[in-house]
């Protein structure tokens, strides 16, 4: 496997751990199949742990501490950085996606996160939580916007969306937040930011008619793929998986309209959101 670089600890929660466990195993001369076999977790799992891309469990942090000789180091970091502020269920792919070069998505009901306004994700917060407190969703809001600071950079990550039209037409918080939403993936798009396309109704039956596909590449690890459901989510590192999620995105951005159509669209549902004529 290729060898990962090394990381900034400062840069990144997961990347001191990531180097000392890739120095502390090669120390005691085992490759990464070898240390992962008794946790039945594959050589590449190890890698991600390695390069930063998977979070390090404690279950896993105890046995590297035993196997390695490293004295309770992984189990006192581990725990020192496990608390997150996403949901448990998101919480890793939250940090994978954050190293990634590349993020592909599928999105059918909602705008994905990365590309939400906050009045946007308000709305979304308060239909998943609507007891919550205020505290909590503004907490939940300034998580995600926090998070869409990743496409900050010109350049890095890639990030392909492909929005079903359902995203665009199902009407979140009204006229007005609808327009500014989809105004502002439309601003990324023409600012070469994003690349966007629009699965449109007519398209018929597709590849993914189940639900969401998240597919995340990296420099120095395998891609990953992420499903998810309500409350639920887990990243998947199988190689068969993650190849059958690539074909399905694949078969999914063919079919839907290209860039510049996909643009024009988005800016006449968003107009039509700001005359009062949205007809889901």
């Amino acid at each position: 496997m290729t060898r990962p670089k090394d990381l900034d600890p400062s840069s990144n929660p997961r990347a001191l751990l990531g180097c000392e466990l890739r120095h502390a195993r090669e120390r005691a001369g085992l490759s990464q199949e070898a240390l992962g076999g008794p946790l039945f977790v594959s050589g590449s799992f190890i890698g991600q742990l390695e390069s930063g891309t998977r979070r390090m469990h404690m279950e896993y942090a105890v046995y590297f501490d035993e196997k390695l000789g490293t004295e309770g180091f992984f189990a006192r970091n581990c725990q020192a950085i496990a608390k997150s502020k996403y949901p448990d269920h998101f919480a890793e792919a939250a940090e994978a996606e954050a190293v990634a070069t590349t993020i592909r998505q599928y999105a059918t009901l909602l705008i994905p996160g990365l590309l939400q306004t906050k009045s946007y994700a308000e709305e979304v917060f308060r239909a998943y939580h609507p007891t919550a407190t205020q505290e909590t969703i503004d907490a939940h809001v300034a998580a995600r916007l926090e998070r869409a600071h990743l496409l900050d950079d010109p350049t890095t990550p890639l990030f392909w969306a492909v929005l079903d039209e359902a995203s665009l037409r199902r009407e979140v918080g009204g006229g007005a937040v609808m327009a500014e939403a989809l105004r502002h993936v439309a601003g990324l798009g023409r600012r070469h930011r994003i690349i966007v396309q629009v699965l449109p109704f007519k398209a018929g039956a597709h590849a993914s008619m189940a639900g969401t596909l998240k597919l995340m590449e990296f420099t120095d690890a395998p891609p990953l793929c992420f499903v998810e459901g309500p409350d639920m989510g887990k990243l998947l590192d199988d190689p068969a998986t993650v190849t059958r999620h690539a074909l399905m995105l694949n078969l999914l951005q063919a079919a839907a309209l290209p860039p510049k159509e996909s643009l024009a669209l988005i800016d006449a549902v968003a107009q039509d959101y700001e005359h009062g004529e949205q007809h889901p």
